[in-house]
């Protein structure tokens, strides 16, 4: 199944996707689930997905504003140089344990979002990634266990401040201005995927493909990221985890390519769908 977090008319919500049409999920029972979130943690979420899905209708997909998939994660983590041809690229050596680091929820976009150059830079670079969303909360998970703690999964675009990034060793403020890291389309749910680790990955800038992977290079795998990540803290139901960009990236290359100004940037992920962004500067929003 495929669900999505929207706005319709000025109202904030959720649901699944039936063809065209997305039924609306956060008003059924009295609203006992006001989010996406919040019905990932009941439990209920394929049970209530069935179920409207048999009762048909919905919001047409064309008439909603997609937010990001989890509009309010309580984590995001990200990772960073997780696969072997990005490793490559930016001269450095694999490490024994993952690198992480955290994005803020307003740094997010949802599909056909626009996605936020900001003014103070002209180094935004693309990355495209897979997401994690856990639904099963736990602590010290093993890995062998570890998917049976994922929801689903949907497509991610880290999109990275490079010059902020590179201030010092940590890569915090280039990777959480506002805007500039888009979620979606949609929450592919986890029976629909066969194995995370064998997936099609690509990016696209303004139809030219700027990467092209498959999951499989990855250095540590979702299931062990999971494992890792669970051992310093408990993972709780709609925490979204950014799986790390294969090579290609633009900063490594000569000259560098960078998004700009009325850019259209794409992330697609095989069985997982496509997220489309369009790049605007950051003053053009910017209320006089």
């Amino acid at each position: 199944m495929r669900l999505c977090s929207f706005v319709h008319e000025g109202r904030n919500g959720y649901g699944v996707v039936n063809g065209d049409r997305v039924v609306d999920l956060s008003t059924l029972r009295s609203g006992a689930w006001p989010t996406l979130r919040d019905l990932v943690a009941s439990r209920n979420l394929m049970e209530v997905c069935s179920t409207a899905l048999a009762q048909g209708g919905g919001l047409r997909l064309e008439t909603i504003t997609f937010a990001p998939v989890i509009p309010q994660p309580e984590k995001i983590f990200c990772v960073g140089l997780n696969y072997h041809d990005h490793m490559l690229e930016t001269k450095h050596k694999p490490t024994a344990y993952p690198t992480l680091f955290s994005r803020f929820a307003d740094s997010q976009c949802g599909h056909n979002a626009r996605l936020v150059m900001p003014d103070i830079s002209s180094q935004f670079d693309f990355e495209a990634e897979l997401a994690v969303i856990i639904g099963r909360p736990g602590r010290d998970i093993p890995s062998d266990t570890a998917l049976d703690h994922v929801i689903g999964y949907a497509c991610y675009n880290d999109g990275s401040v490079r010059d902020w990034q590179i201030h010092t060793t940590q890569f915090l403020p280039g990777k959480n201005f506002p805007g500039t890291g888009a979620f979606g389309p949609y929450l592919v749910t986890a029976d629909e995927v066969a194995d995370p680790q064998n997936l099609t990955i690509t990016c696209r800038l303004n139809g030219e493909t700027v990467q092209s992977a498959n999951t499989s290079d990855m250095i540590h795998s979702v299931a062990a990221l999971i494992a890792y990540i669970s051992r310093f803290t408990p993972l709780s139901p709609g925490d979204v985890i950014a799986t790390g960009t294969p090579g290609g990236v633009g900063f490594t290359r000569v000259p560098p390519l960078f998004m700009k100004k009325g850019d259209v940037v794409e992330v697609e992920i095989e069985t997982i769908g496509m997220l489309r962004n369009h790049v605007v500067q950051e003053s053009s929003l910017k209320v006089a």
